[in-house]
């Protein structure tokens, strides 16, 4: 008698950081894996390293700023692995900006394109399977960044708040289909998104540790979680403030480099 195939996770923004991270998470617990990102070569050497053959591990190219692009990859997965059990949207960009600066708008444009459009059409090729099946998990990563607005982070703390509002729309419009929908909200893990980072990194997690609790928030289904927990009760102290006291707060704090100075600090490959 056959055994029926091990769960499928299909992941964006696989190369590298929280995806790559929740990847191995996932491939130690016998999933499937479905890597999607732009680097490729980076996605094969990985999965090489990992010994995850073409049985256990296929790479898909995408830039998930862009739908077709993503939304083909999510087609390439259905026809040659078929449909997944998890469906993570972890691609992302975190880039300072200044409304002052022209280029800033490009950038600010591209974060949305990525985080916010980006999560959906990774998503949009699995849904109508899911609902017929009865079941999936759609998991969308978000940022404690999306509860309050910080200086200079107005691009990221605006697309992780969009994140959090997409998710729990889509939760309400899945209620009863059996597919659910997991919002992840991560405070500061050490990942190339923060690796430029001039401030205090609070409760700062190893990406290790953060797929640790992140992959059990994902197997319980749980619509709504915060890792680490300490980033959520300070977040909502931060949300109780008045305006005048945040705004005093934050005043002269370090703000996210811009994508020249992030280019600038960046050592040239070797």
């Amino acid at each position: 008698m056959a055994h029926p195939p091990a769960p499928l996770l299909f992941v964006t923004g696989a190369s590298s950081g929280i995806g790559q991270a929740l990847a191995a998470r996932h491939a130690q617990a016998g999933h499937r894996l479905a890597l999607v990102a732009r680097r490729v070569d980076e996605m094969q050497a990985w999965a090489s390293s990992q010994g995850l053959g073409p049985e256990r591990c296929r790479v898909y190219g995408a830039d998930v700023a862009d739908i077709d692009s993503t939304v083909a990859a999510g087609q390439r997965c259905l026809a040659e692995m078929g449909l997944p059990d998890v469906v993570l949207a972890s691609a992302g960009q975190s880039i300072g900006m200044d409304t002052a600066e022209r280029e800033d708008l490009d950038v600010m444009a591209h974060t949305f394109a990525l985080n916010n459009v980006g999560t959906a059409a990774a998503f949009h090729p699995f849904l109508a399977g899911m609902r017929a099946r009865g079941s999936g998990t759609l998991v969308g990563v978000a940022s404690v960044a999306a509860i309050r607005g910080l200086p200079g982070h107005g691009a990221y703390c605006a697309s992780k708040a969009g994140v959090v509002a997409y998710c729990e729309s889509l939760r309400g419009e899945l209620r009863g289909s059996g597919v659910k929908v997991v919002t992840i909200v991560p405070g500061y893990v050490a990942t190339p998104l923060t690796q430029h980072n001039s401030y205090a990194m609070p409760f700062l997690m190893t990406p290790e540790a953060f797929a640790d609790q992140a992959f059990k928030a994902i197997a319980e289904q749980t619509s709504y979680r915060v890792i680490p927990w300490q980033m959520g009760v300070a977040a909502k102290l931060l949300r109780l403030l008045p305006n005048p006291l945040f705004d005093r707060l934050l005043s002269g704090r370090g703000r996210k480099k811009r994508l020249r100075e992030q280019a600038a600090a960046t050592p040239p490959a070797p």
